[in-house]
């Protein structure tokens, strides 16, 4: 089998004969070798990758599993945040004090959002992950749930390995995330920072490295210096719900006009942009996001998970804890399904019946519940199901 699979990453003149995704692990394998060496990728190192690469199951499995996020915001925020976690953070804030103040002077990063992301993606850099990260890239190129997104990743962490920044014994998240803040190669390869002065770029190793690195992804991802991203607030009974939501935005005084207010902290530059954020309903926890908010998205792209880091950032920085207020019951994860499967029926995108109140979910529901006269406050709860 291993001179077979040799033979067959040696033709790499030969035309192309793999697929993009799924089939034959070893046609695959072939189709990667060949646009990887069209790419200009080292030949020899990337053969070296390839050839003993192996689709793992496990990472898969984890894939298929992420039960987690089918959990309300409240209950997700208050299983990631603890009294525990909140006090290691600030005490991680005054180990790196010199570290965040260089990062918020160079980038406009608040050290809040770096912390929370350390604290959730890593526990500070103690727990990093133990798939193989070749592997873990390897398996969710081939997978055809989203190639899109990992084949150039697969590529990337080629391109790292011909330089020496790769490992082939590499370890990290299922994902193929690598270090303290768990960052994917390509994103390693544009805005890796060598933040300790050692002439290397070390994620897993180098608290400094891993922290300059995180903030100069924010940046390019459009993160804009010196804003606020999350603030919690009071919203009036007689709001139009409808304004609600990440897709609509109104001024901060526009806003404080209708009734909306801040519930603490200071109020931002009254021109700045703001959507109101009802997590979970017009009951629930109440909250304006800010312009850097959907920048985090492109760090992680669920939306409790974004919202519990963001929020968690807050009370780093001294923010009390929100109120929960008295949310409607929400679906169970099976009633989840039914709804974005009635949903696609009438021809929305949900982003497919995952069970996950995703911003997309969120937007169908909300024009649903307003062509229905319900309160369009984006929640759905059992009246909107039973109304499909």
């Amino acid at each position: 089998m291993r001179t077979t699979l040799f033979a067959l990453l040696t033709l790499a003149a030969t035309p192309a004969i793999g697929q993009t995704c799924g089939g034959p692990v070893d046609s695959f394998r072939q189709g990667a070798l060949e646009e990887a060496i069209g790419m200009g990728l080292d030949p020899t190192a990337t053969r070296d990758f390839l050839m003993t690469a192996n689709i793992d199951p496990a990472v898969l499995n984890a894939d298929r599993s992420q039960g987690v996020f089918q959990l309300d915001f409240v209950s997700f925020s208050q299983r990631l945040i603890s009294a525990n976690r909140l006090q290691n953070a600030r005490s991680f804030s005054d180990r790196y004090d010199a570290v965040f103040d260089r990062i918020e002077t160079t980038y406009g990063v608040p050290r809040g959002i770096l912390l929370a992301f350390w604290a959730f993606e890593t526990d500070f850099g103690q727990v990093q992950g133990t798939f193989n990260t070749r592997d873990a890239l390897f398996t969710l190129a081939h997978d055809c749930r989203r190639p899109d997104l990992f084949r150039p990743e697969l590529f990337a962490a080629i391109e790292l390995y011909a330089r020496g920044d790769f490992p082939l014994d590499t370890t990290g998240a299922w994902a193929g995330e690598i270090g303290q803040v768990q960052m994917l190669p390509r994103d390693i390869i544009d805005n890796g920072v060598d933040g300790d002065g050692d002439g290397q770029v070390t994620l897993k190793t180098s608290a400094e490295d891993a922290l300059l690195s995180g903030a100069n992804l924010l940046v390019d991802l459009g993160w804009t210096p010196d804003q606020p991203v999350l603030q919690e607030i009071s919203v009036p009974a007689s709001l139009d719900w409808t304004q609600t939501g990440l897709d609509k935005q109104k001024t901060v005084a526009e806003w404080q006009a209708l009734g909306v207010n801040i519930r603490n902290g200071a109020a931002p530059d009254p021109g700045l942009a703001a959507s109101v954020l009802l997590p979970m309903g017009r009951g629930g926890p109440a909250f304006f996001a800010y312009p850097n908010f959907p920048v985090l998205f492109e760090w992680n792209q669920s939306l409790t998970y974004v919202l519990t880091t963001a929020y968690f950032a807050t009370r780093i920085e001294g923010a009390p804890v929100y109120d929960t207020g008295n949310p409607e019951t929400g679906l169970s994860g099976e009633q989840m399904v039914q709804l974005q499967e009635r949903l696609q029926a009438l021809g929305y995108d949900v982003g497919g019946a995952d069970g996950i109140l995703g911003e997309k979910t969120r937007e169908a529901v909300q024009q649903e519940q307003a062509r229905r006269g319900l309160p369009a406050d984006a929640w759905p709860t059992a009246v909107l199901l039973e109304a499909l």
